[in-house]
């Protein structure tokens, strides 16, 4: 099987090219990541492959109609993560989110339908179906999007649907909620958190810390797209979750416990513009017609991954300076 990845040196794109390439067996015989490596996306996430024999890393634009196309023929599987996700960013900006998330999967779609690409998948987010204030969306949810970013995956999900009804193509789509792990560029809440108290610094917890997130273990993520990709239908949605919970303030409370630090530490700031209450994706589907259940749990996990930031800090002090 030869994996074409776009995102591939950012966050959750990296553990899902460790996972395949880290797999026993001969099922992955290639993996070439395309990655701009603008801030999020960090070579030193995949340095460790870089003598494999089935792995390429090639830097540069899904909106680069020309290179995608040299570089697509003969893969068998596209898994689409190459995304701005930064909702801050899109706040501040929004024309670079359009750009690389909807004309950027416009292209990807339309050179993968000229190479004739057998499959593929979409990876989106549970920020598409807007705010829920009770109960859990299910993939057939109207799409709600309250943030510039979040209309651009929105957006880009239509687009790939619209290549499977329209060209017959074999699109599957993913929907994911809040992820966590290691390797997270620190703008994201739990690194930027961590990171900040490492260094003696308060972290800021928008609004009242009210707003409930539902907590993802990349591995678990990665894990529930391979069976999307490998068993998913064509056309189909599936929303991944983690299963579980926490409103920002207690998963706040959580991360002070862990580093031995005070509610001192708490800096309140203004809530961000539209920010969504409640997200909660109902992930039934998945479990029942792919046999996906999460493994990993973020009460459990979270001591591993502050320490993790602990002894990585020539990994995350760069892209914090």
């Amino acid at each position: 099987m030869r994996y074409f990845i776009t995102g591939g040196a950012g966050f959750i794109g990296s553990h899902y090219v460790r996972m395949l390439l880290s797999e026993v067996g001969n099922r992955v015989t290639k993996v070439t990541v395309l990655d701009k490596l603008t801030y999020s996306g960090n070579p030193a996430n995949l340095a460790e492959w870089e003598s494999d024999s089935r792995f390429q890393l090639v830097v540069g634009d899904i909106c680069n109609a020309d290179l995608v196309a040299q570089l697509l023929p003969g893969h068998d599987i596209v898994v689409h993560f190459a995304a701005e996700s930064h909702v801050d960013r899109s706040i501040q900006s929004a024309s670079p989110f359009i750009i690389t998330n909807v004309l950027g999967t416009q292209n990807l779609l339309e050179c993968a339908r000229n190479a004739s690409i057998p499959t593929f998948v979409h990876v989106s987010t549970d920020e598409v179906y807007g705010s829920i204030d009770t109960g859990s969306w299910t993939e057939f949810e109207p799409l709600l999007p309250n943030s510039p970013y979040a209309a651009s995956k929105a957006s880009s999900d239509l687009v790939a649907r619209s290549f499977h009804r329209t060209y017959d193509m074999d699109v599957r789509i993913t929907r994911c909620s809040n992820n966590f792990g290691t390797h997270q560029y620190p703008e994201k809440m739990i690194p930027l958190f961590v990171t900040n108290l490492i260094d003696g610094l308060k972290v800021p917890l928008y609004g009242d810390g009210k707003n409930v997130r539902d907590w993802l273990h990349v591995n678990d993520h990665c894990a529930g797209i391979d069976l999307v990709a490998q068993e998913g239908i064509s056309g189909e949605i599936y929303n991944i979750g983690g299963g579980t919970e926490l409103t920002n303030a207690e998963l706040t409370a959580m991360i002070l416990q862990h580093c031995d630090m005070s509610i001192d530490f708490i800096q309140p700031v203004t809530d961000r513009l539209g920010h969504d209450r409640r997200y909660s994706v109902d992930w039934t589907k998945i479990n029942r017609e792919l046999g996906y259940s999460p493994k990993y749990n973020i009460v459990d996990e979270l001591p591993e991954i502050i320490q993790w930031y602990r002894n990585n800090e020539k990994w995350w002090r760069p892209l914090k300076r």
